[in-house]
């Protein structure tokens, strides 16, 4: 099964990191001694991903010439540009679709997701929905909990500000979309991807993916320590 493309969100300003981004994106802060971009492209092209979109903002200039066309990391990369004004998480997107086509996935440029693609792309397609969103038990243990699922696995309620006892777990970062699910999305509008995710829920066009591993990030300093934690016990085995 080929797998689609990933469109990988790397406007953001970084603010929880400063200094480390006062010159660069999220995306080039270093583990291990590389930058941040090593790991998750290492990563998606282990899971058989062939082909990335960076949609950059900030520091895009320096993204571009530290990444290339992605050839020495083994996939293609392309670009797509915010231009003055960031159009949020969704509204990056809604501007990357002519590089993505009907089908690709959405993720951080912050995150670094273990998963098994291969099973989320398959779980999409069988589903038939605009959208999937993949969930993790958390149980509020790495993050805040905003998803509330059903017995059965359905999503039944998604809100980040509107918490409730109920929402055991979390939107894990990775999700799964149709080009037609951003019709909802206003061109050149602030238009954020949780919104969009709300809308599909609505629509009864939002499926999910259940998680079992834990997702890390470096869009904070703990986040930093415990992905390196992580890639370092991964290296010893």
């Amino acid at each position: 099964m080929n797998l689609p493309p990933v469109a990988i969100l790397c406007g953001g300003m970084g603010t929880r990191l400063y200094p480390l981004t006062e010159q660069r994106p999220k995306a080039l802060v270093e583990i291990l001694g590389e930058p941040f971009l090593d790991h998750q492209l290492r990563l998606l092209k282990d899971s058989g991903i062939e082909r990335v979109v960076l949609c950059a903002g900030h520091h895009s200039q320096s993204l571009c010439e530290y990444a290339g066309d992605g050839s020495r990391f083994g996939v293609t990369v392309e670009y797509s540009f915010d231009g003055p004004v960031l159009l949020g998480t969704a509204g990056a997107v809604k501007r990357a679709l002519p590089r993505l086509g009907d089908e690709f996935f959405v993720l951080y440029g912050d995150s670094y997701l273990p998963c098994n693609y291969r099973a989320v792309a398959k779980s999409f397609r069988v589903a038939g929905k605009q959208g999937l969103m993949t969930v993790f038990q958390n149980e509020g243990n790495w993050d805040t909990s905003n998803v509330e699922v059903s017995d059965r696995g359905e999503i039944l309620a998604y809100d980040k500000k509107n918490l409730t006892p109920r929402m055991r777990h979390i939107d894990y970062g990775l999700g799964i979309f149709r080009a037609s699910a951003f019709d909802r999305v206003p061109p050149e509008t602030v238009f954020d991807l949780a919104h969009l995710y709300q809308q599909l829920l609505a629509d009864g066009q939002l499926s999910a993916s259940m998680i079992s591993e834990r997702f890390y990030e470096v869009g904070s300093f703990k986040g930093i320590r415990e992905l390196e934690t992580f890639l370092s016990r991964k290296a010893a085995l």
